[in-house]
């Protein structure tokens, strides 16, 4: 895999440089009171997500002003290289990662930390003293090239033979209703549960031709509020999948816009795209 997900060293060997910047997504409580990785600055989830669906430019994105404050306040700077973590297999770190390719970030400078804090203590020193931070000039911009699809493009998707639609929601979700056509990859599928780290290349690989999500198709993702597909798309570019479509509006807005839905292996007679 690509450097898009780090592991614990590649870490450690850059805390102290100039240019890298490690963002802390978990509550304050957790960075203040639990402690976090030194240097880390603290950027809780709430803070980059939208209170209510469609606030910004979609989904539940925070408005390219809104993270132009946040990311300025944490003194990141447009050409940093960025390394977000949380406690919960990476999925809420993964969120701020693409929100921040969302509005501009260059990819390349974007990374996972492979685990979470959890496996980030079992090795390295934490702390609990907070960075002096520089504001810095974040020059935030919403990317209308990049990855993001709405409702219409997603819906054409449904019709082309040559998308897969991968619901990355749990089994029972996606049995209550799904997208038609969607294969299901819950996005823990993903992790190793037990080492809280992403599975081995091989393993991944396997795993996602047995669902027929091939790395030189056009893969379009959702789930219900674009958090749990921002690990799966952070997962699926470091295996260098190239075409990668990103709903932000996920089966939130699908529903809301009367978007057809499949239950089980059959179609529902109740919506209609």
């Amino acid at each position: 895999m690509n450097d898009r997900i780090v592991d614990v060293e590649w870490v450690a060997e850059r805390l102290d440089a100039p240019n890298v910047v490690v963002v802390d997504v978990r509550d304050a409580w957790e960075y203040e009171g639990i402690g976090h990785l030194p240097g880390a600055v603290s950027v809780p989830f709430d803070t980059f997500r939208a209170e209510e669906h469609g606030a910004a430019e979609a989904g539940m994105l925070p408005g390219a002003d809104a993270f132009a404050a946040i990311a300025e306040a944490a003194g990141i700077d447009p050409d940093d290289e960025i390394v977000a973590y949380d406690d919960t297999h990476g999925v809420f770190a993964a969120r701020f990662l693409v929100t921040a390719e969302l509005y501009g970030h260059d990819p390349a400078r974007l990374h996972l930390l492979d685990g979470d804090y959890s496996v980030w203590n079992r090795s390295q020193p934490t702390t609990t003293d907070e960075p002096d931070v520089t504001a810095s000039t974040y020059p935030a911009a919403f990317r209308t090239d990049g990855p993001l699809i709405d409702r219409e493009a997603m819906a054409a998707a449904v019709d082309d033979p040559d998308a897969t639609i991968v619901d990355t929601r749990e089994e029972w979700e996606y049995e209550e209703g799904h997208i038609p056509g969607a294969v299901r990859l819950d996005w823990r599928e993903l992790v190793d549960t037990d080492a809280r780290t992403i599975r081995p290349e091989a393993e991944l690989r396997e795993l996602l031709a047995e669902r027929g999500i091939d790395p030189d198709g056009r893969v379009v993702l959702y789930c219900n509020t674009a958090r749990r597909i921002s690990h799966t798309y952070t997962v699926l570019r470091a295996l260098d999948y190239s075409e990668i479509a990103f709903y932000e509006g996920s089966l939130t807005e699908w529903e809301r816009e009367d978007g057809r839905l499949e239950t089980g292996d059959s179609e529902s007679p109740e919506n209609d795209s």
